[in-house]
């Protein structure tokens, strides 16, 4: 039986259709994606429970794909630092094919069953870690082989995959499957695929970082001021908190280096 994400687009003819058109379909197919995800909610709210007790308790979150959904792994980790001031290397991206990958189509590279385990390795994976394969076919031998080496080893694991009943959903102690149909073009996992993907990715980290304290109220009062426009709207989180002026509030923002810091310093309790 043919995969749904290899299944023929419902649309034909895409050559022939007119630019609004092709944007009026590929946004119509696009609305159905967030429904697919609210019906993977309780798969979701599974994985981000283990993740954050795994985390709380010293362990590391690691992401591992190939193409598409290796480099969504990888945006989502390198996200985690600046956003909620967690130190690099407590997310961790990998991708088939390495950091030219990111970039770069490294041949064949995904159908390495051994590599995904020898790239954790790598970075000392442990039994105190959790390691989520995303692979939209999810069938990826990199990806696969990886995870059950987990398993044999005592890793938790989870994925997140497009396809029902998949090869790594039965390696994954937490599958999260998010099944958006056929893609506008067909077999373009980068499209419907893509976004789910990258919407789970964001309720998994972003509720994980909530659960480990890096959120106050609605703020990310840990983000790292790397720019003018995060300086800036550090001020202004300082300023809402403490009722300091702008001049004192980037003042002790800029000397304690975050929000929360600054925010401590002049509410001490």
């Amino acid at each position: 039986m043919k995969p749904t994400t290899e299944s023929d687009s419902h649309y034909d003819r895409l050559e022939e259709m007119s630019v609004r058109d092709l944007l009026v379909n590929i946004n119509r197919e696009d609305q159905s994606v967030p429904l697919a995800v609210e019906r993977a909610i309780p798969q979701i709210e599974e994985l981000v429970a283990i993740t954050a007790e795994r985390m709380k308790a010293g362990g590391r979150l690691f992401y591992l794909g190939a193409g598409t959904s290796g480099r969504l792994g990888i945006v989502d980790a390198s996200e985690c630092p600046p956003t909620y001031g967690v130190e690099h290397g407590l997310v961790i991206g990998l991708i088939a094919g390495g950091d030219r990958a990111i970039r770069y189509p490294v041949e064949f590279a995904e159908d390495n069953r051994e590599q995904g385990w020898l790239d954790l390795q790598e970075h000392s994976i442990t039994a105190a870690d959790v390691v989520v394969g995303i692979a939209a076919s999810g069938g990826t031998p990199y990806v696969v082989g990886a995870l059950t080496k987990c398993r044999e080893a005592g890793i938790t694991t989870g994925c997140i995959t497009c396809n029902a009943g998949s090869a790594v959903t039965q390696v994954a102690d937490f599958p999260v499957e998010v099944v958006v149909g056929p893609e506008f073009v067909t077999g373009s996992t980068r499209m419907k695929s893509g976004t789910a993907q990258k919407l789970v990715l964001n309720m998994l980290s972003t509720s994980v970082m909530i659960q480990l304290g890096r959120v106050r109220g609605n703020k990310m009062v840990d983000m790292q001021l790397s720019n003018r426009k995060l300086v800036h709207r550090g001020t202004s989180m300082v300023m809402q908190q403490t009722g300091l002026s702008e001049e004192e509030a980037q003042r002790l923002l800029l000397e304690h280096g975050s929000v929360r810091k600054a925010v401590d310093h002049a509410n001490p309790k």
